[in-house]
């Protein structure tokens, strides 16, 4: 009798310093914190994907280990809750300063989702109209093609079918050339359709919705950023530019494989492109916002956002690490792809040290976002790791109701 009170007393002991030592991992559901436009119930939901997130949790730390990744964070949503967020490994390799849920990091491209919903937010507002002329916002903007000049829209810049060869003018982004200056080349880049034809993937072009914001609201486009969707959305650590990032004390810094890099300021100077930097806490909340049903998300807004624009035809290896894909569009600032009978809204990112990988499906009301600061592939397996497996239990549920 006394050797089993023993025992059951070591046994609560050892459980409550395993309970102590989970500080960085959550399995859901989170305690959030207060904001008008995060509204989750107070009394959670059972989770049924319990199984699938231990299994997803320990792959994913498994593959970051055996990468040898310095650092990454990654949140899941579910049903409006925060059922799993991690940190793992260091701001800088060879130091003890560890990931947190409010470290720093470059988005690079998934910059385009926010600035998407930024867009959405804007159009519901009736401040600035997708439709719209272009040269309505930006006079004396000129293109090589006069169809372009004429005809194009807002739209099109957010969903790449400016009709511009991809990629224009990047090579002066990357000469650290400011906007203002590049838009002075863009009559000299080459042009391959009409507006709205055809999908080619730009940096430049997608960021003269800077310009827009700033001639007609007369804020620069990071203080709009900041008002209207930083701010009620909870992305506390949130900011644009390169000042907002080497300013932060908790930042991560990048890395080529272990190996720390020099901070570089490149595609700063696109910020609706590439230009925002944020937290894993940053993200889960911009994610929460999203998926929750709000009245700051409401259903103009997300059929602004999630309709396509346009099939993009990329080649297999984009989605090299996800089962066969339907379809591949997009959307405005989203890739929106045709998946396992879903529509998935997803964006990746990468700049020199960072990489950033971005979905959400509302359907399967889940949303998934991962940060590092050392990319390798397992950033391009996180999300489709955790959505198929997502996927195959929901099937597996239809079936058995059927």
């Amino acid at each position: 009798m006394k050797k089993t009170s023993f025992f059951g007393i070591v046994g609560i002991i050892l459980l409550v310093f395993f309970v102590s030592g989970q500080q960085h991992v959550q399995y859901g559901p989170e305690s959030l914190p207060e904001h008008d436009s995060l509204l989750v119930s107070s009394i959670p939901e059972p989770i049924d994907i319990e199984n699938i997130l231990l299994e997803y949790d320990s792959l994913i730390s498994a593959e970051i280990k055996a990468s040898n990744t310095v650092g990454a964070a990654v949140a899941i949503i579910y049903n409006n809750q925060v059922v799993l967020q991690k940190c793992f490994g260091l701001r800088k390799a060879r130091t003890k300063d560890s990931i947190d849920e409010n470290t720093i990091f470059r988005l690079a491209s998934v910059s385009k989702p926010i600035c998407g919903v930024l867009a959405g937010l804007l159009a519901d507002e009736n401040v600035i109209c997708l439709d719209d002329k272009v040269t309505d916002y930006i006079p004396g903007l000129h293109f090589k093609s006069q169809s372009i000049t004429n005809e194009l829209r807002i739209r099109n810049l957010l969903s790449h079918t400016s009709g511009l060869v991809a990629h224009a003018c990047d090579d002066l982004v990357e000469q650290k050339i400011s906007l203002c200056h590049i838009m002075s080349q863009l009559p000299m880049a080459n042009t391959t359709s009409n507006p709205g034809e055809l999908y080619s993937y730009q940096n430049v072009m997608f960021s003269l919705y800077d310009s827009i914001v700033a001639y007609k609201t007369g804020k620069n486009y990071s203080d709009i950023l900041k008002e209207k969707l930083f701010i009620p959305f909870g992305m506390n650590d949130a900011s644009t530019g390169f000042d907002g990032f080497k300013n932060q004390e908790n930042k991560a810094l990048p890395h080529a494989g272990v190996t720390p890099i020099k901070m570089n300021d490149r595609y700063y100077n696109t910020s609706p492109a590439a230009g925002v930097n944020a937290s894993i806490s940053d993200m889960k909340n911009f994610l929460l916002t999203l998926l929750s049903d709000t009245s700051k998300i409401n259903s103009r807004v997300e059929e602004v956002i999630f309709t396509p624009q346009i099939q993009t035809n990329l080649n297999r290896g984009y989605f090299s690490h996800w089962q066969p894909v339907d379809s591949k569009e997009y959307g405005i600032g989203w890739r929106i792809v045709g998946y396992k009978g879903r529509k998935v809204a997803y964006h990746g990112g990468y700049v020199k040290g960072y990489r950033a990988e971005i979905a959400l499906c509302k359907e399967e009301n889940f949303g998934i976002v991962y940060l590092s600061n050392s990319p390798s592939l397992v950033a391009a397996r996180s999300v489709p790791e955790f959505i198929n497996r997502l996927f195959e239990f929901k099937d597996k549920q239809k079936l058995a109701v059927k």
